[in-house]
C-alpha cells in the first residue's frame, strides 16, 4: 500500500518546520496537492476529523492520543497510524535539507503492518510471594493483601517485630534457596531455619511466657543467640508441635508456586540484567516503589507477548556428540532464557524479552528474529533508502535504535541540533536485534553507513556483541574498497553525547548501484546476496578477505601429516561443510567453505588435533564447491585384498600396538593388517587344535 491509498495529514507545528508541500507531493507520487496544516492539533481538528477516513497517516506523534479520540468519534477511520517527522527531521539545524528524509519516513510509514507472529501466554491469579526482612515484608503485605493473594517469607532475623493480630495471609520464615519461573509460574524453595514454624504456630503466647531468657517475642521466633536450650517452650507448645529444635539442623526444604514475586532483599534474587516478568526488586526510590505497586496490582489475569524468535535446531552449531561448539546465544542472553539442551539449545519463550541479540550473534542462522522478520525489516529499509535517493538525498546513514533511543532522539530534536539531514532513524524492538545480515543488506541497498544507538539501558554485553559484529562488517566493506567507516556504535546516554556523536559522523563510500534482491529469513543467504552485489560493484574486488577471530565465515586447515582420515570430523560437522567421498572406498576429506560457521566442533572432535580454524570470507566460486583437504592411499587386507582402511591409519595403529603383550606372538601383529573375516580364519588355522587324537563320529 502506498501513500496514494491513505489520507495523509501534515502539520508544520505552528510554522516551526520548513515543509515543502510541492516537493513532497512529487516525490511521493501523490495525485493532488498536499495540504500543510499549521495547527492541526488545535484550531484545525475539525478539518482533521472531516478528512480522516479509511487508512489515515498523521505526521505527528506528540498528539497521537488526541487524534485517536477525534478519529474514533468521527467513526470513519479504519486504520490510524502515526510517524514522527518533527524531532526526526523537521527540527534540525539542517531542516531545509531534510525533505528527502521526510519523504522517506512518510513512505516507510505507509507500508502495511508485518504479518502477526505467534503469541506467548501468561496466566496470573495474583498469588504474590513477598520475600525479605520482617518489618518491610509485613508492611508491604498489609498494603497488598486486599488486591492480591499474599504470602510472606521472612528472611533473616525476625526478632523485634510483631506479627499481625489477625492471620490474614500465610507467613513463613526461613532461608530462601531458589526462585525460578516467570509471571504466573514461579516456584520458590526455602528452608525453615528457626525452631518455631510460623505456619503451625497458633500464637497462643505460651512459649513467650515460659522462656526464662526472654528469647521469644511477638515475632514468634526464637533468638538463638539468647536461648540456653531449656526447652520449656517445647513443653509449653505441647501437642501443637510448632517448636522443633532439630529442624534447624535438617533444614528441610519447602516449595510452593506463585504468580508474582516481590523481592525486598538487599541483593536481588535474579542476578541477570533483565529478570523475569512478574518479579519486582524494590529499591529505596519512592517513585519506583509506587510504580511497582501499580504494576503488581495490575498483574492479574491473562497476558500475551510476541514470540520474538524462531529456532532451527538442525543447523545449530552448539554441540555434537558432547563436543563443544558455539555458545554465543547462551553467553549474550540477558534473561537466561537460553540454555544448553544436549547438542542443541532450548529457548524459554516466557523468559525471552525480545532483544534479538541471539539472532545477531548466531553464525549459522539457526536463531532468527521474528519481530519483525528480516524480510519485513528489509522492505522498510529498501523503501527508506529508495525514497530518500529518489528525492535527491545523498549519503544516507541509517540510525538503528530502540524505544530508549527514540526518547533520546526526541529530546535531541527538542533541545539540541536535531539529527543531520542524512541520518534516518529506524526503530527496532531492541537495538541488538539487527546484525551483520541487515547491515550488509543496507549497504547493498545504497546506504553510506549505519549506526546503532546504545543508550546504556541495555545489558552491557549487547553493545560489546554489536561492536564485534561491526568489526567483521567493516572489514568486508573496507577490503572491497568502500572507503570510510561504514559502521558506528554510538554509546550515548544523554542529549549532549548523542548530539556530538551524530554530528561527527562522516559519509563513507556507498555502492554505485543499489541492489534489488529481497532479504530472506536465511541469514547466510541474505549475507551472500549482499556480498555478491557489493563485490560486483567493488572499487577493489577481492578473492578472499581476512577476518578476525570469532568471525562466522572461514575455512579449516588440515594437517596432512597428522590426519589419519578417520573422518570423525565429517560426522561432527553440524552444517555439512565437511564431507567424505560419495564412494566409500575412496578416503577423501572434502570441504564446502560457504557452509562453515567456524564453530570449532570439528577441531574439538579430531583425535589427532589436526584441524585449525582460519576465519576469512572467500569470494570466488570455489567457496561453494567441495574441495579436497586430504586424501589417503587404501590399505588392503593382506589375505583377501579387501579395502581395510587408509595406509596412515593402519600404520599408526601398528606403531602404537607393536610393543603390546597381546600382539607378542609370532604373526599376531599381522592380523591387524587383515579384515575381520580373514582375521578369524587366521586364528582358526594357527591357534585352534587340529583335531588329531580326538574321537570322531561313527558312520551310520
Amino acid at each position: 500500500m502506498s501513500l496514494r491509498d491513505k489520507q495523509l495529514h501534515l502539520c508544520n507545528c505552528n510554522g516551526t518546520m520548513p515543509l515543502d508541500a510541492a516537493a513532497l507531493a512529487q516525490i511521493l507520487e501523490l495525485a493532488g496537492p498536499l495540504p500543510i496544516h499549521t495547527q492541526l492539533c488545535q484550531k484545525e481538528l475539525a478539518a482533521f476529523a472531516e478528512r480522516s477516513e479509511g487508512d489515515t497517516l498523521v505526521a505527528c506523534t506528540q498528539e497521537a492520543t488526541r487524534f485517536g479520540e477525534v478519529a474514533g468519534e468521527a467513526g470513519k477511520t479504519q486504520r490510524l497510524a502515526f510517524v514522527n517527522i518533527r524531532e526526526a527531521a523537521g527540527w534540525s539545524d539542517e531542516a531545509r535539507a531534510a525533505t528527502p528524509k521526510i519523504a522517506a519516513l512518510l513512505a516507510a510509514a505507509a507500508l502495511p503492518e508485518p504479518d502477526p507472529v505467534p503469541r506467548v501466554t501468561f496466566q496470573s491469579e495474583g498469588r504474590l510471594l513477598i520475600v525479605g526482612p520482617a518489618d518491610a515484608a509485613l508492611r508491604w503485605a498489609e498494603a497488598l493483601k486486599d488486591p492480591l493473594d499474599v504470602t510472606v517469607l521472612i528472611t533473616g532475623r525476625a526478632v523485634g517485630n510483631e506479627l499481625p493480630a489477625e492471620r490474614g495471609y500465610p507467613i513463613y520464615s526461613g532461608k530462601l534457596l531458589r526462585v525460578s519461573g516467570w509471571l504466573g509460574a514461579f516456584e520458590a524453595a526455602w528452608a525453615q531455619e528457626n525452631p518455631i514454624d510460623l505456619d503451625v504456630c497458633t500464637r497462643c503466647n505460651a512459649c513467650i511466657k515460659v522462656c526464662p531468657e526472654e528469647a521469644i517475642d511477638w515475632s514468634y521466633q526464637i533468638d538463638l543467640d539468647r536461648c540456653r536450650d531449656h526447652r520449656k517452650c517445647v513443653i509449653a507448645c505441647g501437642a501443637i508441635g510448632a517448636i522443633d529444635f532439630d529442624r534447624t539442623s535438617s533444614l528441610s526444604e519447602r516449595t510452593e508456586n506463585f504468580d508474582l514475586v516481590l523481592d525486598l532483599g538487599r541483593e536481588p534474587i535474579f542476578s541477570m540484567h533483565q529478570p523475569p516478568q512478574g518479579y519486582w526488586h524494590l529499591g529505596a526510590d519512592a517513585a519506583a516503589q509506587a510504580a511497582a505497586v501499580a504494576e503488581l496490582t495490575g498483574a492479574v489475569g491473562s497476558f500475551e507477548k510476541p514470540k520474538y524468535f524462531n529456532y532451527k535446531a538442525s543447523i545449530c552449531a552448539h554441540s555434537r556428540s558432547e563436543q563443544p561448539g558455539c555458545n554465543l546465544c547462551i553467553d549474550v542472553c540477558s534473561t537466561a532464557a537460553i540454555r544448553a539442551d544436549g547438542d542443541y539449545v532450548f529457548v524459554e519463550p516466557h523468559l525471552c524479552m525480545g532483544c534479538g541479540a541471539c539472532a545477531t550473534v548466531c553464525p549459522s542462522g539457526a536463531m532468527t528474529y521474528a519481530y519483525p522478520s528480516v524480510p519485513d525489516l528489509g522492505t522498510q529499509v529498501r523503501t527508506l533508502l529508495a525514497t530518500y535517493r529518489g528525492a535527491g538525498g545523498r549519503d544516507a546513514c541509517l540510525l538503528f535504535h530502540d524505544a530508549a533511543g527514540r526518547e533520546l532522539i526526541l529530546r535531541l530534536g527538542r533541545r539540541g541540533k536535531g539529527l543531520p539531514s542524512r541520518v534516518i532513524p529506524v526503530e527496532l524492538q531492541h537495538m541488538a536485534s539487527a546484525g551483520i545480515d541487515v547491515w550488509l543488506g543496507a549497504l547493498a541497498y545504497g546506504a553510506s553507513d549505519i549506526a546503532v544507538l546504545a543508550t546504556g539501558a541495555e545489558a552491557p554485553q549487547y553493545a560489546d556483541a554489536i561492536a564485534r559484529q561491526m568489526g567483521f562488517f567493516d572489514a568486508i566493506a573496507q577490503a572491497l574498497g568502500y572507503q570510510g567507516t561504514h559502521a558506528h556504535l554510538i554509546r550515548a546516554g544523554d542529549v549532549a553525547s548523542l548530539e556530538a556523536a551524530v554530528w561527527a559522523l562522516r559519509p563513507a563510500l556507498a555502492v554505485r548501484a543499489p541492489a534489488t534482491f529481497h532479504w530472506t529469513t536465511d541469514k547466510r543467504a541474505t549475507i551472500a546476496l549482499a556480498v555478491e552485489h557489493l563485490l560486483a560493484h567493488a572499487p577493489t574486488p577481492q578473492s578472499a578477505i581476512a577476518l578476525g577471530a570469532g568471525a562466522p565465515f572461514g575455512t579449516i586447515v588440515v594437517n596432512r601429516d597428522t590426519c589419519t582420515m578417520c573422518l570423525a570430523c565429517v560426522g561432527a560437522c553440524p552444517e555439512g561443510a565437511i564431507l567424505d567421498h560419495p564412494q566409500a572406498e575412496r578416503p577423501e576429506l572434502r570441504f564446502i567453505e560457504t557452509k562453515c560457521v567456524q564453530c570449532g566442533i570439528c577441531a574439538a572432535t579430531c583425535p589427532e588435533d589436526a584441524i585449525t580454524l582460519e576465519p576469512r570470507l572467500l569470494l570466488t566460486a570455489a567457496a561453494r564447491e567441495p574441495r579436497v583437504l586430504n586424501e589417503a592411499a587404501i590399505f588392503n587386507c593382506i589375505r583377501c585384498g579387501k579395502p581395510l582402511g587408509t595406509e596412515k591409519m593402519v600404520g599408526n595403529m601398528l606403531t602404537r600396538l607393536a610393543g603390546h603383550s597381546m600382539f607378542a606372538a609370532p604373526g599376531a601383529l599381522d592380523r591387524l593388517k587383515m579384515c575381520a573375516d580373514c582375521r578369524v580364519l587366521d586364528m582358526m588355522q594357527k591357534e585352534l587344535p587340529t583335531g588329531r587324537g580326538t574321537a570322531t563320529a561313527k558312520e551310520p
